[in-house]
């Protein structure tokens, strides 16, 4: 997931070709260049290589103040703040850990530190995309919403930013929201509904009753006491697939009583009792960030394979891009329009090899491939730029696996195309002062080693030993 531009009290917060050997020099005191020993496993596409990127940190790396610290796998959901004097922190999902890290950036931006702030046994389940949400931006928080996907029964949990290792065996689940496959759990800006907290989850379900989007809705700033809807069509049609490219189709949100004490099982039961659209795994989900614009929401479905709960071919199989603008005076109503179509193979997306998570900014939807593992994929994972107002759709950047690198460190000489993905792609450009810089995570599923092995601290996944990446890219346009 991603997150944009934020300000809390006396700190900023903020939620991306060869890598780049010099420091890229700045007015200020962030200096952005290699950290890392391990190179960058991104190439831009020809027409964007003026991007310059530069390799942060990944696992094989030793922070100064930290040294027994090992920065983990999977790395996904993630959110940049800095703080009172002028350091950095990122909060960051290692999602098949199932834990949280908390990265300390010094005021050059360099990683110095890494701790663990919710292990395995805290979160309980994979942790996905994931949120920062400030009262600035907000109206609640700072919280760093992270989504816990493994079944139907997870639940989203809410980490102080400025929590620490102490407590991080401790769970810390949102029950307001309920019990879903999320994705991600993503709150509006205050402006969208003023005197309201709206927050999307994408339901990232594959089984039975399909994926939803969900929507949680209270006073302003309140997680528990809320309500909490599903998406429909008006015309009550469930099946995805009947809605075609361009398409735009009158929805609304309808309510699942009792959401917060109901299992997981209980809500997607009722959820396909009110006649919601089973989608084909709901995943990442952002919103306009033109002022005025907020109410204007991307999200992402990825698609499942067309057999089991899939086998009538109702829902994606290879993803989708879907544009939903809710009223403006009410939240629960609205128009949804779908923008791509992956399953369409003749038409613009038909190169999308299950599209994942999402950034939109001002001016454009940054879309990042899964792995699908059909067996008929044709690259490594691409980040898509769609161009709000033209609608154009570019490759920017491929995952580079390093398949031919002497000793094939990262196990990947033989790794099937596509299989290596993406987690966040978050916009820092303000929370730095650099204008069109992202922080992006990279998942190279091939690379693992002992070193890594259960180095969240946690007891439920001693033998996770998967590493992972953390990239800037500077140049992106907004």
């Amino acid at each position: 997931m991603k997150i944009s531009t934020i300000l809390t009290g006396t700190a900023l917060l903020g939620a991306f070709i060869a890598c780049n050997s010099d420091d890229d020099n700045e007015s200020n005191s962030v200096k952005l260049k290699n950290h890392s020993i391990t190179s960058v496993l991104l190439n831009a596409k020809p027409e964007f290589s003026s991007i310059k990127l530069f390799s942060l940190f990944s696992s094989e790396d030793t922070f100064a103040e930290t040294p027994g610290y090992v920065f983990g796998g999977s790395a996904d959901g993630s959110g940049l703040f800095k703080n009172s004097d002028g350091t950095f922190s990122f909060l960051v999902n290692n999602e098949d850990n199932y834990a949280v890290s908390k990265i300390k950036l010094d005021k050059t931006f360099k990683p110095v530190a890494g701790e663990y702030v919710l292990n395995s046994n805290g979160a309980g389940t994979r942790l996905c995309s994931a949120s920062l949400a400030t009262p600035e931006i907000h109206g609640f928080g700072p919280l760093f919403l992270t989504a816990g996907e493994s079944d139907s029964e997870s639940q989203v949990h809410g980490i102080n930013p400025y929590d620490t290792k102490a407590n991080n065996s401790t769970p810390r689940p949102i029950l307001g929201f309920g019990r879903w496959c999320a994705e991600n759990a993503v709150p509006l800006s205050k402006n969208a509904f003023a005197g309201q907290t709206i927050v999307l989850l994408g339901d990232d379900d594959s089984g039975t009753y399909g994926g939803q989007l969900v929507l949680y809705k209270s006073n302003s700033g309140d997680l528990n006491n809320g309500k909490v809807y599903v998406i429909k069509r008006t015309d009550n049609v469930t099946n995805e697939r009947t809605m075609t490219e361009n398409g735009t189709y009158a929805v609304e949100f309808v309510e699942i009583t009792n959401a917060k004490t109901n299992t997981g099982l209980q809500n997607n039961q009722a959820a396909q009792a009110a006649n919601a659209i089973a989608f084909g795994r709901v995943e990442d989900i952002d919103y306009n960030k033109t002022t005025g614009k907020e109410r204007e929401v991307y999200f992402n479905v990825t698609g499942q394979n067309n057999t089991g709960a899939n086998a009538d071919n109702s829902r994606s199989k290879y993803g989708r891009v879907y544009k939903l603008v809710l009223d403006a005076n009410n939240p629960l109503a609205g128009q949804l329009t779908l923008v791509l179509d992956g399953d369409d193979r003749a038409g613009k997306a038909k190169q999308f090899q299950n599209v994942d998570n999402i950034c939109v900014t001002k001016n454009y939807v940054y879309l990042q491939e899964d792995s699908n593992g059909y067996g008929d994929e044709t690259h490594d994972a691409y980040i898509y730029q769609y161009n709000i107002a033209t609608k154009e759709l570019k490759v920017v950047f491929e995952l580079d696996h390093k398949r031919t690198e002497a000793g094939d460190k990262f196990l990947s000489a033989s790794s099937a195309k596509g299989s290596w993905e993406y987690g966040a792609l978050i916009d820092v450009s303000e929370t730095i002062g650099i204008p069109d810089t992202f922080m992006l995570s990279i998942q190279p599923h091939t690379w693992k080693k002992d070193a890594f092995k259960g180095v969240d601290g946690g007891s439920l996944r001693p033998n996770e030993n998967q590493g992972s990446q953390i990239v800037i890219i500077k140049g992106l346009p907004r």
